[in-house]
């Protein structure tokens, strides 16, 4: 792996474990981290009460990076991998799901955005 992939991988893991401590510290439980499936991979699958919540996590620079790097592209992967996830695990389907985005910011704490954006199901 050449040395600037290998630092946006690890600037990646990073901010996936300092976003999931976040959602912990919230009352999130981890159901899944980096789930992958044939459609696209999911950053992290969390539970809390009875809501199933599908977290896209971005490192960037500024909460405008953040906000413009979750594209349509990005939200029909994350969708499509949700349905795959959902369709794995039957008793999650009757509860209510969200997509969120957990921005990571250098020396800032994350910011949550629930309900980062919708889709129909």
């Amino acid at each position: 792996m050449r040395p600037e992939r290998r630092r946006a991988y690890d600037r990646g893991h990073a901010a996936e474990f300092a976003a999931l401590l976040f959602l912990a510290a919230k009352g999130y439980r981890t159901l899944a981290r980096r789930y992958r499936t044939p459609l696209g991979e999911i950053d992290l699958v969390l539970k809390r009460g009875g809501t199933i919540v599908f977290a896209e996590v971005k490192a960037r620079p500024s909460l405008m990076e953040g906000m413009e790097a979750v594209g349509p592209a990005a939200e029909h992967r994350i969708a499509g991998a949700a349905d795959v996830w959902l369709s794995r695990h039957p008793r999650a389907a009757g509860m209510t799901h969200r997509f969120d985005l957990v921005l990571v910011r250098p020396w800032r704490l994350p910011r949550h955005v629930p309900n980062a954006f919708q889709r129909g199901w």
